[in-house]
């Protein structure tokens, strides 16, 4: 029994050598990869510091930025679940980044764990020719017509929840109300009317609904992909949600082979995408690429996803920053009344926007001042020299800081001065390298004009509809990844009816007819 009892000890010894041995290996690679680049000098083996990004995003982030800012390089290292990391904070490094998305360089991964949960074929992971003949079968959804389509819609929905948001805060036990959960619910409901129209009924909206929620629960969650965690249940409502946009798309084609008019994105998509799979088989040839339901459901994901949070933060810091600026909220007032009155009952349209100079500049001040998608996640495709000293080792995955780029260059950066893009000032000219709200390069964003109308339009009817003022708390205004960035509060507010009546708007049933 004795040889026995010291073969097993042995065994043991070596199974811990062996396991130290890695460790130890995994150290060195970390130690070689960050070189001379500020970040922690030791990381925990395996997970790296992923329970601290976890745990705490803001101050994870924050943290790295003060890596990148100790030296002159601006960037920094760290790691995480085995993946080397670069963050970057200099503007001009982060379009270096932003241009060289291609095969041989970076590729755009949209969330650190993007591929196991969007799948391998979304429109963020395409380079090349094959992602621009796609963007330029996107162009279509984004004309002056077709945007005219969705402000309406917009709208529409915009003034329905905000009825009901005063409706709620009126309630006889009710106090001041969060707006976070509220304003997704809006954002879900306009992204699904403005993107699939008539498409989903209203079982088919309950069900999209609820997968979304566990997607975007998913989002916060360590990838560990097994039954029952929220990973898994985020990966499986992706399918389900990819096939029921896959059946708005089929519904869509049948409307629009049959003449119907476009009331909402996919229509205008389709309208084009009908007329060169008719070209295709006149000519004999196999049908366009991108074009399948399948194809396009995934690809409405996309822009789902793109649409949904980075607007909803948008708003709760308009919402914010307004109520704690109430001179540049004096402005918007007057100028959207001196516009567009609620008893004329006409929709906002876009000669009225143009018009609201002052109020797209606060909008564009809100995206400058807390950019709601604060980074972008690449993977380093192959080795790439991003500074004459240091060379991104393949693999590692960088996050070029949107946030940290919109407080560089502009004049008073850490000041929400809207006036900064005037005619006057014209800082989003001078300094347009610095704002990255919609990306740059190939990737960036296509629905930009979409978005950036739901913020200017949410502004003018928040602030004319509604009196409200925010139940100030000691941090609410702390910023907190859900997963983009918004109030710790979920920006509490106290709401009150302002106007003398609320416009009378169609109902989105009779505009989509």
């Amino acid at each position: 029994m004795r040889p026995l009892s010291l073969s097993l000890t042995e065994l043991t010894s070596y199974v811990l050598c062996f396991i130290i041995l890695l460790l130890l290996l995994e150290q060195i690679s970390y130690i070689l990869k960050k070189a001379s680049i500020p970040g922690p000098s030791f990381v925990l083996p395996f997970i790296g510091n992923a329970i601290p990004l976890v745990r705490d995003p803001t101050n994870f982030w924050d943290l790295q930025s003060s890596f990148a800012k100790s030296t002159p390089s601006g960037f920094s290292a760290n790691y995480i679940i085995g993946n080397f990391i670069v963050f970057i904070r200099d503007s001009h490094l982060s379009h270096k980044i932003f241009s060289n998305v291609r095969p041989d360089a970076f590729h755009l991964v949209g969330h650190p764990f993007g591929k196991k949960l969007f799948g391998q074929h979304n429109l963020i992971y395409m380079t090349g020719q094959v992602h621009k003949d796609l963007r330029r079968r996107i162009a279509p959804n984004f004309t002056p017509k077709a945007l005219s389509t969705y402000t309406a819609l917009q709208q529409i929905i915009i003034l329905n929840h905000l009825k009901s948001w005063l409706n709620q805060s009126q309630a006889p036990d009710s106090h001041s109300i969060p707006l976070r959960i509220l304003a997704r619910d809006m954002n879900l409901q306009t992204s699904q009317t403005v993107f699939v129209g008539p498409y989903l009924g209203p079982k088919a909206r309950e069900r999209f609904e609820r997968d979304y929620f566990l997607f975007n629960v998913g989002l916060m969650k360590l990838p560990f992909d097994f039954p029952g965690t929220a990973f898994r249940n985020a990966r499986l409502a992706v399918d389900r949600l990819i096939a029921a946009l896959g059946t708005c798309t089929e519904m869509s084609k049948a409307r629009m082979k049959a003449g119907g008019e476009p009331s909402c994105l996919v229509d205008y998509w389709m309208q084009d995408t009908l007329r060169e799979i008719e070209e295709a088989k006149l000519a004999g040839e196999m049908p366009p690429p991108f074009s399948t339901d399948v194809e396009i459901g995934g690809y409405l994901f996309d822009f789902l996803f793109a649409a949904q949070d980075a607007s909803t933060s948008s708003l709760l810091w308009a919402v914010a920053l307004l109520d704690s600026h109430p001179e540049v909220l004096a402005k918007v007032r007057t100028e959207v009344a001196g516009i567009w009155s609620p008893e004329s009952d006409e929709l906002i349209t876009a000669d009225m926007l143009r018009e609201m100079k002052y109020t797209l500049a606060v909008a564009r001040e809100v995206l400058r001042f807390r950019p709601p998608a604060t980074l972008v996640p690449h993977i380093a495709a192959e080795s790439f020299p991003l500074t004459e000293s240091y060379t991104i080792p393949k693999g590692a995955i960088v996050f070029p800081s949107v946030f940290e780029s919109s407080f560089q260059g502009f004049t008073e950066p850490d000041r929400f001065d809207p006036n900064r893009f005037s005619e006057e000032r014209q800082e989003d000219q001078i300094f347009k390298r610095n704002f990255l709200a919609f990306g740059a390069g190939p990737h960036q964003c296509v629905g930009q004009r979409y978005a950036f109308n739901h913020l200017v339009l949410f502004i003018a009817l928040f602030t004319t509809l509604i009196d409200f003022k925010r139940d100030e708390s000691d941090g609410c205004d702390d910023i907190v990844y859900v997963p983009t960035i918004c109030p710790k509060d979920d920006c509490r507010v106290f709401l009150s009816k302002r106007c003398a009546r609320y416009p009378s708007f169609p109902s989105v049933e009779d505009f989509v007819k």
